[in-house]
């Protein structure tokens, strides 16, 4: 992340009910565990709808059936000791194996990692829940009338 560059990214927001599909991870600095809707980077040449299908399927070997665009967000955070800066598209998906949605947990694969996805409660982030991020997500969704 130390390549002071912005990197644009494609976020997906599947919901199960009330419940959204996050995964959760730790800064290896402040310890602080937070939460994230799964997808990321697009490539050159990419476009970001194109980007979140891709990046279901390596992460989770998942088919998107629908994506929906929502908004788009900045978000310039610290994580790992290290500055980032991303421009966040986020888009409303659905889940094409209709199964996924009765599995609790699943391995997310990144590139040096695998992290646990699972689904939680919008309400759990609210107040002095734990983080979601990227910042300013739970007013997006509530503006777009989403906070179930």
């Amino acid at each position: 992340m130390n390549n002071e560059q912005i990197r644009p990214l494609a976020l997906g927001i599947v919901w199960r009910s009330d419940e959204l599909l996050v995964f959760e991870a730790r800064d290896r600095v402040t310890g602080e565990t937070y939460y994230r809707p799964l997808g990321g980077g697009i490539e050159f040449g990419e476009r970001s709808h194109e980007a979140l299908r891709r990046e279901f399927r390596e992460e989770l070997g998942a088919e998107l059936a629908s994506t929906r665009y929502l908004a788009t967000t900045e978000n310039i955070f610290t994580c790992n000791g290290e500055r980032g800066h991303e421009i966040v598209l986020l888009y409303e998906a659905t889940l094409a194996n209709r199964s996924l949605y009765e599995q609790e947990t699943f391995e997310v694969h990144e590139e040096t990692e695998t992290l646990t996805a699972r689904w939680m409660p919008l309400h759990e982030f609210q107040g002095s829940g734990p983080p979601l991020y990227p910042d300013g997500l739970l007013q997006i969704l509530a503006n777009q009338g989403m906070i179930r």
